[in-house]
């Protein structure tokens, strides 16, 4: 008799699951996707949209440029910054107004230039031209 209630008791314990390594193996792939769903982000590959500008105007235009030392040019003139921004006010209000082609050089920061266009904008310039090399004709 003593045996058939030790055969019973190892049986009952077979009856029950063990979901303590579910659960483990559950949470340690839910902290593996919570970990390279960000990384996975960053992945993604964007093509750049092909330059398709317009012509730049052939008569009454100023350029302004930035160069790779941070200087400004106004008309291929150096300029200093307090003195860009009262040239420019009085270039826009002249009549008829001038386009402004503004470029920067490939090493600047997006900052600098984009703080360039604002200052035209502030000027009076609403419709500032950003001047870029066609793909290819790097030097």
């Amino acid at each position: 008799m003593r045996r058939r209630k030790r055969i019973r008791s190892q049986m009952a314990a077979m009856d029950e699951i063990n979901v303590t390594p579910l659960l483990d193996l559950t949470f340690l792939l839910l902290i593996a996707f919570m970990i390279t769903m960000p990384l996975m982000e960053y992945g993604t590959s964007v093509s750049p949209p092909e330059m398709n500008g317009s012509e730049l105007p052939k008569e009454n235009f100023v350029t302004v440029e930035l160069t790779k030392d941070g200087t400004f040019l106004l008309d291929r003139e150096a300029i200093a910054p307090d003195d860009l921004r009262e040239k420019l006010h009085a270039l826009s209000q002249r009549t008829p107004k001038p386009d402004l082609l503004v470029r920067g050089d490939g090493e600047q920061t997006y900052e600098k230039v984009l703080g360039l266009l604002k200052l035209a904008r502030e000027c009076g310039f609403k419709d500032a031209l950003l001047v870029t090399q066609a793909e290819g004709s790097r030097k």
